[in-house]
């Protein structure tokens, strides 16, 4: 099994992030949290380390009638909520933007819970249908 849902889109990356955004709220999902990976690196370890990520954002998305299903089938899915949806450049190229969504099939892969494998798969097309509009 896959780790992440996948599409592409084309850059600039921050329009690329709003659509991404859009297109998740679209879906019912919101976003809890969001870390730039590069400024991060840059900050913390200095001298430009995060320059060779090139752009690299970790959204973290919700959807709010999901992860409570998921929460009261098992307790324990919260070390795995919320859901990751990352956008990446390469440091050469602004042109094209990776958009990866966790593959919300790991949780209930990992967990062997049978309710979390129906929340999982509508989340999974939720995602999908996201990324495919972008």
């Amino acid at each position: 099994m896959d780790i992440a849902l996948v599409a592409t889109t084309k850059g600039p990356f921050d329009e690329a992030v709003a659509r991404t955004r859009d297109a998740l709220a679209a879906q019912g999902f919101g976003v809890l949290t969001e870390i730039d990976i590069r400024t991060t690196l840059n900050n913390k370890l200095g001298g430009g380390a995060g320059d060779e990520l090139g752009d690299y954002l970790i959204l973290g998305a919700c959807n709010p009638q999901f992860a409570q299903q998921a929460l009261n089938a098992y307790r324990p899915i919260g070390v795995l909520l919320p859901c990751n949806v990352v956008l990446r450049t390469g440091p050469d190229s602004d042109a094209v933007v990776v958009v990866e969504a966790m593959n919300p099939n790991l949780m209930a892969e990992v967990t062997a819970e049978p309710t979390l494998a129906e929340i999982a798969a509508e989340v999974g097309r939720r995602l999908l249908a996201a990324l495919d509009s972008l």
